[in-house]
């Protein structure tokens, strides 16, 4: 397995424990309110937060236990980077409009800004399967 697809696996993996914990969290502080009431903001800034700080470590920790591979990326790697990458910037695109077409409609933060964080957490998703697929299934160039 390249360090490419290592690193394709280690953001999926990061990716959905983080809103799943993200989820979880802010679902059980509803109690008896409005599910659009409860302090969302430090949750998302500390799953967010430590997500980034997962990936950094276990990035570092997977070129420490391979030091051969960490920076050897070929031709057949950048594609399938690129083409992960454009894979996944398709949902960030649509967070973009339907954050805008909210804020337009004046509906309230916490569903405005859970919008873009979905449309962020979907375009890794997208984009990891998208190069995991390619690693595993070929890569057919346009």
């Amino acid at each position: 397995m390249s360090a490419e697809e290592k690193r394709a696996w280690v953001m999926l993996v990061v990716t959905v424990v983080s809103y799943v914990t993200y989820v979880l969290v802010v679902l059980g502080r509803v109690g008896a309110g409005a599910l659009a009431a409860v302090p969302y903001v430090p949750v998302l800034l500390w799953t967010v937060g430590s997500a980034i700080v997962a990936t950094i470590v276990l990035d570092v920790a997977l070129a420490i236990a391979s030091p051969g591979d960490a920076d050897r990326k070929d031709q057949r790697d950048r594609e399938i980077y690129r083409f992960g990458e454009y894979v996944g910037r398709s949902f960030v695109v649509a967070g973009g409009v339907a954050a805008l077409g909210m804020a337009m409609a004046r509906l309230d933060h916490f569903w405005i800004a859970n919008v873009i964080y979905l449309a962020f957490v979907l375009s890794s998703v997208l984009g990891s399967a998208a190069k995991i697929i390619a690693y595993r299934r070929g890569f057919q160039t346009w």
